[in-house]
């Protein structure tokens, strides 16, 4: 999902411990205590260094190196770069559904993504007028990708009850007329597996159901209950509880977003050598690295004021 990702706890862990120490007092001062044991600031200090700390810090100076190199080609940066980034993002998940999921699964939050996205929303603009995205590109991509941009064919919700013959089913029918609660019954009487559920199947689409039992399920209103339907599986009673049309993904509200997509994947294919470029003309200190590389006579890109009013990183 972007360039150099680090989780923005372990950026933030390295902020706080290496730029604003957040304890007081010295550094052998207490940060917990186990049964009267120490932990001292020192201790926490070396396990967050040690475990993330070079990763982190490295995040933040490539950030610096292209922000710099930004500032110094005069190519703005805003708020809507990142946006444009989020958007990339969320195009290949299909839907927002999918993609708060997504985000749930890996423990995320947007904000926290959004912050990680800066970096590769920079590189991208950085680097966009070295690629080239056609607008028949553009549109290959949406024609060949609209299954992961979310088109569905209509789908129906439906519960049902199922029994061996016509009698029990029509008897049932007359309950459920008479004001017997669906679920309630299905789970009492209907031999399929779905009674413990209610007779709750979820959704289907076309062709996943046997064609009588389809044929039924679509032609309901939701909420209402059909006549006795054979199949080969016996005799049905079918409660439709939800619908969803069909959906298919307009070009025009897509388009943007692939574009962005297509450029960062251009960008990333030209990225590595660029930052390493940027780096072997630039002074750097690093004292989290045991031998520092020896600095470059090439003038400094911290030379150069910041960019724009782009937040800083989270």
């Amino acid at each position: 999902m972007g360039w150099i990702i680090l989780s923005a706890v372990l950026v933030v862990a390295l902020i706080v411990v290496l730029v604003k120490p957040p304890f007081g007092g010295d550094s052998n001062g207490a940060v917990a205590t186990v049964n009267g044991t120490k932990i001292s600031k020192e201790q926490l200090y070396d396990l967050l260094v040690n475990a993330n700390g070079k990763a982190a810090l490295d995040n933040l100076i490539v950030e610096n190196l292209v922000q710099q190199e930004m500032s110094a080609n005069n190519i703005a940066f805003s708020e809507q770069d990142i946006d444009q980034e989020m958007e990339a993002v969320k195009l290949q998940f299909g839907t927002e559904e999918a993609f708060q999921s997504a985000l749930l699964q890996y423990g995320y939050t947007e904000d926290v993504l959004r912050s990680e996205m800066k970096l590769s929303a920079m590189i991208r603009k950085s680097l966009e007028s070295k690629t080239e995205v056609t607008d028949e590109e553009v549109q290959a991509y949406f024609d060949q990708n609209k299954a992961m941009l979310g088109s569905t064919e209509e789908q129906v919700r439906a519960s049902h009850i199922l029994v061996d013959t016509k009698e029990e089913a029509d008897s049932i029918l007359a309950e459920l007329k008479a004001g017997a609660d669906f679920a309630e019954t299905a789970q009492a009487k209907s031999k399929d597996g779905s009674a413990a559920n209610g007779g709750d199947l979820n959704f289907f689409g076309r062709g996943q159901m046997v064609a009588p039992f389809e044929e039924a399920a679509f032609a309901l209103e939701v909420d209402e209950i059909s006549e006795v339907v054979k199949s080969d599986f016996g005799f049905h009673i079918i409660k439709k509880t939800d619908y969803k049309p069909a959906y298919e993904p307009i070009f025009e509200e897509k388009k943007a977003a692939i574009h962005t997509l297509l450029v960062g994947q251009e960008a990333r294919t030209q990225s590595e050598t660029w930052i390493s470029e940027l780096r072997n003309k630039a002074k750097i200190t690093n004292t989290l690295e045991e031998e520092a590389p020896a600095a470059s006579d090439a003038p400094a890109a911290t030379d150069a004021p910041p960019a724009t009013d782009a937040p800083a990183k989270e």
